[in-house]
């Protein structure tokens, strides 16, 4: 017969002060409270619906485009960032490189128990300014508490819905030979910054992630009648990482010419020190974007009139199939393969 003295009631009812209980995930007035004095006050559009399990949305006009992602990231702070702006722009990127304008968000919370909710109040405040500068609208969401250990303190998940517009890229499949390979600006600034802040190193100032949005930039090629191939936002993996994609689509060979990647001077200083290639260093709000010949040109001054890519550069280009999918072209001439990553050099990093 079980002892009754270790029986232990599994939801604490008490919540701490200024913290996240188990309570605040079980559905009665703790969770209530939870999402009526922290989340619901910072989305109009959900504070203005009634608590319905689904949301219905208006009818668009084109295709639906949709996407989702996950947000582990640690530190969930860092300079240029946080895990509520990552969360929005991330999910956002999905969709503007797809070639969609994102019209919609849902969010989704896992706190562990003993979270402070200062801090859920911060990033609920990145999520809404974020949504805010993106026009997008947090349409539903859902919240769930685990035990203390379960998780590191909080992850996101976000899924986006837009509506494409009308022609999008054509697709990684039709990369010809001779087309080009432009980057929106220095790349390895999100790896690095995450980096610096999780190991403390002390750099003054510290790098800077480039998180932020890339719809102005997109927004700026299709302006400018650019013949987009394909575009991705370069992330886990860097551009390593879309360029072996790339090349695995189209059977081309790409070449990347390593004196026009641009580099700023501490991204490229830590992998120095560190023996990391920028190329595969992750990135969060820049893109990777293969244009027709004819038009390289005018995506490159397109891409520099955007603020955020003003060093946009033409790095490569693509030729017809050799012995390796993906090479870097040295100045003098010469040529290495650029190995597909195994595994990201940093973990943790969105």
């Amino acid at each position: 017969m079980n002892d009754s003295s270790s029986w232990a009631c599994p939801v604490k009812h008490a919540a701490e002060p200024q913290r996240v209980s188990l309570a605040h995930g079980e559905g009665g007035s703790s969770m209530r409270r939870l999402l009526e004095e922290h989340i619901l006050p910072r989305f109009d559009r959900l504070s203005s619906l009634p608590l319905d399990d689904a949301a219905v949305l208006p009818q668009i006009d084109g295709r639906p485009v949709l996407t989702t992602d996950a947000f582990v990231v640690s530190p969930l702070f860092f300079p240029g960032g946080d895990i509520g702006t990552l969360s929005v722009y991330g999910t956002v990127n999905d969709l503007a490189v797809r070639g969609a304008e994102p019209l919609w968000l849902t969010l989704s919370l896992i706190l562990e128990e003993g979270f402070s909710l200062q801090l859920l109040d911060r990033v609920l405040e990145s999520v809404a300014e974020a949504a805010r500068r993106c026009r997008v609208s947090v349409v539903a969401g859902d919240t769930k508490v685990v035990p203390r250990g379960a998780v590191d303190r909080l992850f996101v998940s976000t899924t986006g819905l837009g509506r494409l517009i009308e022609p999008g890229p054509s697709g990684s499949a039709t990369i010809e030979v001779g087309d080009v390979l432009l980057v929106s600006g220095p790349i390895g600034r999100h790896g690095i910054a995450i980096l610096a802040a999780r190991e403390e190193m002390a750099f003054e100032p510290p790098p800077e992630s480039d998180c932020g949005p890339l719809i102005e930039a997109v927004a700026a090629l299709r302006t400018a009648g650019v013949r987009v191939r394909a575009m991705r936002d370069a992330t886990r993996g860097g551009v390593t990482a879309v360029m072996h994609e790339w090349a695995r689509d189209c059977g081309g060979t790409l070449v990347i010419e390593e004196e026009r990647v641009p580099i700023s001077s501490d991204v490229r200083g830590v992998c120095e020190l560190l023996g990391l290639d920028p190329l595969n260093v992750a990135n969060e709000g820049t893109m990777v974007v293969a244009v027709h010949p004819d038009d390289a040109e005018s995506a490159r001054s397109a891409l520099q009139c955007v603020s955020v890519c003003a060093r946009a550069a033409r790095i490569g280009f693509v030729r017809a199939r050799g012995l390796l999918p993906v090479v870097v072209k040295r100045g003098i001439g010469s040529e290495r393969p650029l190995l597909e990553p195994s595994g990201a050099p940093l973990p943790r990093i969105c």
